[in-house]
């Protein structure tokens, strides 16, 4: 009865679900080759059985960890700066009366969201190049002009500002929606009892929109250790390999350019394996400590 009634429905959700199934749950199957011999031309699923042999091989390479700790170090920076500076823009906005100017600044900080990393990666080029508009600034006010792109201790910096300039407004967005659920008769009590703005938002705003941030939260820590292989391998050189390799790069490197598909899949099995628990453990926390999760 149900699906005569909402034929159309389960009708739309087909290219969906085969979509997931054929590219996210069927390539699942290839993780064996993490404990198989694979070698190219040969059976997909691996020549020959080989146990914990690629795990041992990445934990006791010092330079799986060197590149886990560059991710570890970029995802935690990513995600200290990306996940409250929406919060923050939109609670600024929110009190903005004036609807163009409103309009005017959410256009300017999402349309970033719309550019490809290739040109995002070419904008930066071009502005931390020796000649370019920064240096020239530099130069301008008296200083020496700095390779930006070249230096290993700037490359986090470059990283981590590209995405909040990315990110930051197109996250305002889903906390500008959740801001219009909030009562309104919420701030009308808080002012009656004498509550200002800022013991408005924190009383009255904030808790409104938690369960956002939190769902938000445990989705940016499922991708904490997933930072974003096309932009790195776009920006990084060998010269700033030492804080610029991550964990994906490392992988395209041993995977496709050096052909060890068997160790590289054990790697991203570890990485996926790591993921999977901080998204239970965030969950698990969040559920117990404020009362709102995922599931």
């Amino acid at each position: 009865m149900a699906l005569r009634r909402d034929g159309v429905l389960y009708l739309m959700a087909v290219l969906p679900v085969a979509f997931l199934l054929v590219f996210r749950y069927a390539p699942m199957l290839g993780n064996v080759i993490a404990f198989r011999r694979f070698r190219p031309g040969g059976s997909m699923f691996g020549e020959y059985w080989v146990g914990l042999r690629y795990v041992k091989l990445f934990i006791n390479d010092p330079s799986f960890w060197h590149v886990f700790s560059n991710t570890a170090i970029l995802g935690g920076l990513t995600l200290l700066f990306t996940f409250p500076l929406p919060i923050v823009l939109a609670l600024m906005l929110n009190e903005v009366r004036v609807r163009k100017f409103k309009k005017v600044v959410q256009s300017i900080t999402y349309l970033p969201h719309f550019l490809s990393v290739v040109i995002v990666a070419g904008i930066l080029m071009q502005l931390l190049s020796l000649q370019g508009t920064v240096n020239q600034i530099i130069e301008a006010l008296g200083g020496d002009p700095i390779s930006f792109l070249a230096r290993a201790e700037w490359f986090r910096t470059i990283y981590v500002g590209s995405e909040v300039w990315q990110t930051v407004g197109w996250g305002t967005i889903l906390y500008l929606a959740a801001l219009t659920t909030v009562d309104s008769s919420l701030y009308e009590a808080a002012r009656i009892d004498g509550a200002g703005l800022w013991r408005q938002t924190w009383h009255v705003t904030l808790p409104g929109i938690r369960p956002t941030m939190i769902t938000l939260l445990i989705l940016n820590i499922g991708t904490f250790l997933n930072v974003g292989f096309e932009k790195v391998l776009l920006l990084y050189t060998p010269l700033t390999y030492a804080t610029g390799d991550v964990i994906s790069t490392y992988l395209y490197r041993v995977g496709l350019l050096s052909n060890n598909l068997s160790y590289a899949a054990a790697i991203g099995l570890f990485q996926a394996c790591i993921g999977l628990v901080m998204v239970l453990s965030a969950n698990f926390i969040s559920r117990r400590v404020v009362g709102a999760s995922l599931w």
